[in-house]
This record gives C-alpha cells, structure tokens and sequence, in this order.
C-alpha cells in the first residue's frame, strides 16, 4: 500500500521508517525544507530523532499536493493543533485517513472530529497505545490498537502494519481510543510533577489508577463504546508508559515544572509538542459541558496556567470529601 504521511517528527519518521520495513510505499511531508533535505541527503531526522538511519526507499516532499497524489492512506501525525490548518490544504481527501495524533483542539474537537467535519475522508482509523518513538525505531517490542467504525479497514491496517516487533490489535471504539490518547497526556503531566517534587511511589501509583478512572468518567460520557478500552492498550497500556516514561515530553514538562521551572521556560526548551499542555483547557471545557468531574486534569491547569503551587494543588486533591472507591464497573452504563 502507499501510505502518506503528514509530518515528520519523532513518530511520523518512526513510523515511516516501520511501515518501509515492511514494505509499503511510504512518503513523508515535512513543513521545513531544511528538513526535508536532511531526510533525503543524510538518511536521518536529526531534529527528532538522531541516531537512527531511515530507509533509503522512503520518499520525502515538502508538497502537501504531491503527497496527496501520492498515498492509499493519508497518516496524521502532526501535532493536533495544526490537524486542521494541514489538512485544510489538501484538494481531494483520501479514502483512508489513519491518525497518530493524541490531543483536544482548542475547540474543543478530537481528531476525528476534525476529519469528520471536514467531510472528505472515506474513512477514518485511529492508531494508539504504548508507542514511544525512540523505542519502536530501534525495533523494540511495542502493541498498540487501531480502531476504526470499519472493521474491515481496521483489520486491513493491522496485517500491513504488524510485525515482527510491532503489534496490532483492532477496536471499534473510536471516541474511547481517542479520548484515552489525549487525556492520558494530561494525567502525564501531573506524574512528572510528584517526579519533580521528589519520585514519590505511593502517589504516582495513586495518580495512575484514579487518572484511569477519570479517563474512563470522561471518556464514557463523550461517547466511548466500550468501557474495557480503558483498560487495554489505548488506556491503561499508553497511561503507564507515558507516566513512568523518561521519554515522555509531557512526564518531562510536569517534573521541569514541580522542579520550580515556569511553564514558558519550559517549552521554550522544547523541540516536540507536549501535547497535553494544549490540551488541558477545552478538555476541561468539555467536561463542564459533559457535566463529568475531572479533579486530576484541573490541578493540572491551575499549576499550568494560573501559577497553583504544586504541592497545594495535591494537598486539595487529597482533602477532597471522602467517599466509597469507585470500583470500575460502576461507572459503565
């Protein structure tokens, strides 16, 4: 198959390079022309993804027009602020359109959402779960879900995509793999503050198993279909690693910030989107309109973006009123 795919940072080139090694027809857009250079001459995305030799049959552009001439599947894997503006370029849409991309626009919209509106793509497949750049480059054991409302399109991505080191399992819970990919970010980000205050176990854990409870909250009143994809590869499975992770841009971003660091510092520093930083206001936004508390997420925006020290903010999560725990199942409709 001919694949396309929008934007080539750490996991647009990471999957670009997987999907060649399999031996699919694979090109990369790239916004930058310098980078676009780099691909082709020197084999490699020194930007975001050093060290690693690319393929030399990957094809690479600059125009967004020649890509969409080119590809079978159109692959998103631009930050998500920038899905619309990038795809509103395109002329003809795609039959297929698969989606790396894990976040909340500020309108408040999922990825999907955005295609959707759109109203130019056959068919839409989202492809999340445990996934770090870095490690699916060098071939390390990863698995992940695509869902898509298509079966069929689902499990056509999953024989081109799986491998040897990668595996593929499918879902047709669209909004709760989606919804999963862009909270879990924020959740991250809280995890890399109890790093920075000083690693403390008991309350990562903590963080973890109620993070995924107010995931599933959320995610069940946004229109997810299957209460277990919470606890699968799309939930669970990318809210540990990217938590625990020290290849984790939002982990990294909560530390720099409990380590005393200004937000704007931080970024500035930053060469990739984390992309829960972006994503934390319409998500909470979304929530008042879901009428579902998210408690964890809105500690995370006071401590962002209204200067809430983050020891304070953990010690109001703690004395909130006490309550029974929320076994998991109760929560399902």
């Amino acid at each position: 198959m001919k694949f396309g795919i929008l934007g080539a940072g750490s996991w647009g080139t990471a999957f670009a390079k997987l999907l060649a090694e399999n031996g699919q027809q694979v090109m990369l857009w790239a916004r930058r022309k310098e980078l676009a250079e780099q691909l082709i001459c020197e084999r490699e995305n020194k930007d975001y993804l050093p060290g690693v030799k690319l393929p030399s049959q990957i094809l690479t552009t600059t125009d967004i027009e020649e890509l969409e001439n080119f590809c079978e599947v159109l692959v998103i894997a631009v930050p998500v602020k920038y899905v619309e503006t990038t795809l509103s370029k395109l002329k003809k849409g795609s039959k297929i359109v698969l989606n790396l991309s894990k976040g909340i626009d500020e309108k408040m919209r999922t990825v999907g959402k955005i295609v959707s509106e759109l109203n130019c793509f056959e068919t839409y497949a989202v492809l999340s779960g445990p996934c770090h750049a870095i490690e699916v480059s060098h071939r390390l054991p990863t698995s992940v879900v695509v869902a898509s409302e298509d079966q069929s399109v689902a499990e056509l991505l999953q024989k081109v995509i799986s491998n040897s080191y990668f595996r593929v399992y499918t879902s047709k819970d669209v909004a709760g793999v989606e919804i999963s990919g862009a909270m879990k970010n924020v959740i991250a980000i809280a995890a890399g503050v109890i790093d920075g205050l000083g690693g403390w176990h008991n309350a990562k854990a903590s963080l973890i198993a109620r993070g995924i409870h107010e995931i599933a909250k959320f995610g069940l009143a946004y229109g997810a279909k299957d209460p277990l994809t919470f606890m699968g590869l799309a939930g669970i499975g990318d809210l540990v690693v990217t938590c625990t992770s020290p290849y984790s841009r939002n982990r990294y971003v909560g530390e720099m910030i409990g380590k005393g660091k200004r937000l704007d510092e931080v970024l500035a520093n930053m060469k990739m989107v984390a992309e829960g930083v972006n994503t934390v206001k319409p998500l909470l936004q979304l929530s008042k309109t879901l009428d579902v508390e998210t408690p964890i997420c809105g500690k995370v925006y006071e401590v962002l973006f209204e200067g809430k020290d983050p020891k304070a903010a953990i010690e109001e999560l703690m004395k909130r009123p006490l309550k029974p725990e929320m076994a998991f199942q109760t929560i399902c409709p």
